[in-house]
């Protein structure tokens, strides 16, 4: 290809994928989302805001991948070909999308109101065109595989652990939930990128491409987003998990000098929103007694004494009143995946490993680890 060649981006994204869709955002989606993946019943808006940054972030550059990869095949669009291609070395992602390329293919059929054993017979012959996206994926997959590994992958049944994993969590999150809670958690469950299209294409900003993504290419990008996000709430859950200090554990004091920044600098900001707190408040100055009242001996100090233990005590009252008030605020969300945790979840995933480590990944060239390919 020549290097002179009009990049398929016509707008040039920045290394923080915000240049574009500023004005569309998901964040509130995102909270809906999280809750329903393990996290807080309230999760914290900056973690979402985060979360969609680093969700934007990789699919902006995904799709700047596959708009190369269309544009080397000499395409108009970007198809689904282009994404399976860039899916086709990670072997449990790529049988994941497959599965959600059936899924879709068969909540299709359903719509359309076909009966059971037609949809049986579709899923064998795999000739029908409510099998347009089995069909594409399968095509296109025996095009490139050498060794029969990837066109394995339509036969293979095997567990997804990660999958059972989610729906253990979700399970064990919905025991203490009542009818009110489970029916907000369901109706979080149901929430997707691709329920909304438009919004999806505005905030990918899709019309500035030069090459777009066709309608099922869309589908691919909205279920990796979803999948991006609840990746994101695995590897935090994990974080979190890991920085809770374990008694007799040698290797609790090994933490990310990453992490105590973050957290040190997310404390520092919890107590400077608290500054009346008892741990921000000194203790007060006391007071000399007067020279009157030397002469009066233990009554004189006694009545001292009982006048101050009753300031004392209302100072110590309103002291509790306001502790209980910030430990309020700061418990409703000592629960929720905090800022740090993403960071660290990051950090974590895309450190490299080993003398090969740079070769272990089809995204290393770019300098990202992708999360959900």
């Amino acid at each position: 290809m020549n290097n002179t060649a009009a990049s398929p981006m016509s707008t040039a994204t920045s290394s923080s994928g915000r240049s574009t869709g500023k004005s569309t955002s998901f964040a509130s989606e995102l909270q809906s989302m999280m809750f329903s993946l393990g996290d807080a019943r309230r999760p914290l808006h900056e973690t979402a805001v985060l979360v969609e940054d680093v969700v934007h972030t990789q699919l902006i550059n995904l799709l700047q991948q596959a708009a190369e990869v269309s544009q080397l095949r000499g395409a108009r669009v970007i198809s689904a070909e282009d994404l399976l291609f860039l899916m086709r070395k990670d072997k449990k992602k790529l049988r994941r999308l497959l599965k959600y390329m059936f899924f879709r293919d068969y909540k299709s059929k359903i719509v359309k109101g076909i009966e059971e054993d037609d949809l049986l017979e579709d899923k064998l012959s795999s000739t029908n065109n409510t099998n347009k996206r089995q069909k594409i994926a399968q095509d296109f997959l025996n095009s490139i595989d050498q060794t029969g590994e990837l066109l394995a992958m339509f036969e293979d049944d095997e567990i997804d652990e990660v999958k059972q994993e989610r729906m253990e969590r979700a399970e064990r999150q919905t025991r203490i939930m009542d009818s009110a809670q489970y029916a907000e958690f369901c109706e979080s469950r149901q929430l997707s990128f691709s329920k909304k299209a438009s919004k999806f294409r505005d905030w990918l900003d899709c019309s500035s491409m030069e090459i777009k993504p066709n309608v099922i290419a869309m589908e691919i990008l909205a279920y990796l987003a979803y999948e991006t996000v609840a990746q994101l709430v695995d590897l935090a859950l994990l974080v979190r998990q890991d920085m809770v200090t374990k008694a007799g554990d040698p290797f609790s004091h090994a933490i990310s000098a990453t992490f105590i920044q973050y957290h040190s600098s997310a404390e520092g900001s919890c107590m400077k929103s608290y500054p009346d707190s008892p741990e921000n408040t000194p203790p007060p100055t006391p007071t000399a007694p007067s020279c009157g009242s030397q002469h009066s001996g233990k009554t004189t100090l006694g009545s001292l004494g009982n006048g101050n233990a009753g300031q004392d005590s209302a100072k110590t009252k309103q002291r509790k009143r306001k502790k209980s008030t910030a430990a309020g605020g700061v418990e409703a969300h000592s629960d929720a995946i905090q800022p740090c945790h993403i960071r660290e979840a990051m950090r974590r995933y895309g450190h490299k490993i080993g003398p090969l480590s740079p070769f272990t990944s089809a995204y290393r060239r770019s300098g990202m680890a992708f999360l959900a390919c």
